[in-house]
């Protein structure tokens, strides 16, 4: 049923039926924003998801981090970041995003943080760079706690960076090595260098980068951007 590529729209409907009554079924319950939208009134989520890894059958989330993008202005007053109780052991991983054992095993209950994500993502876009990460970890959690798949229609800004990049180059036109990076894409719209790795700052820079790329991109443009023309899928 969900192997069958289809529209985002037409995944969320058939995920939506599929639910059990709860968070994940009201989220899903709500349409995505319409591919016509204009970026101008496109309700996005940044979303920023620290892990221990990058395996997402395997590794577990330990901390995510969002704010909502509206149109083009950041609402600052809905950021929040929280940490996930966990009974595994961080290990190695703690020397990147410094969350310690202690900070985990303090941390909220995964379940309750899932409901709450789901509930700030109703109606909106996922925004993320390298989406297909977030994705990936929402996607086995919405399975392993409701048994459903997690369906979204998102923006990436990596792929967002490489259109900014090679658009006009030619199908062979390949960016240079790290210039795809979120720093080194911020960088070159000369925003400031954050913490990298603490996730409501991450999400906070994803949605500054995205600001910046959407208005590189209008003036590129002829015809207002909408949707279609930057969502990932």
């Amino acid at each position: 049923m969900f192997g069958i590529r289809r529209s985002a729209e037409r995944r969320r409907e058939d995920a939506a039926t599929a639910a059990p009554p709860g968070p994940l079924r009201d989220y899903l319950s709500a349409p995505f924003p319409h591919a016509a939208t204009p970026v101008t009134e496109l309700p996005l989520l940044a979303l920023d998801v620290e892990s221990t890894g990058l395996d997402v059958e395997e590794d577990r989330v330990l901390a995510v981090g969002w704010v909502p993008v509206d149109g083009l202005s950041i609402d600052l007053s809905g950021a929040q970041r929280r940490v996930l109780a966990t009974r595994r052991d961080v290990g190695q991983s703690a020397t990147v995003h410094g969350l310690t054992d202690d900070a985990i095993a303090a941390g909220d209950l995964p379940i309750a943080v899932l409901t709450e994500l789901l509930g700030a993502l109703s109606g909106r876009v996922l925004l993320a760079h390298h989406a297909s990460i977030e994705v990936g970890f929402l996607d086995a959690a919405c399975r392993r706690v409701h048994g459903v798949p997690f369906v979204a229609t998102s923006v990436d800004t990596l792929h967002l960076q490489r259109r900014v990049l090679t658009e006009g180059l030619g199908a062979r036109a390949d960016p240079l090595p790290g210039t795809l990076r979120l720093w080194a894409a911020r960088e070159r719209y000369g925003l400031p260098r954050y913490r990298a790795h603490e996730p409501l700052t991450d999400a906070l820079a994803c949605a500054e980068l995205y600001l910046a790329q959407v208005a590189e991109l209008s003036q590129r443009s002829s015809r207002p951007l909408t949707l279609k023309a930057i969502r990932a899928s």
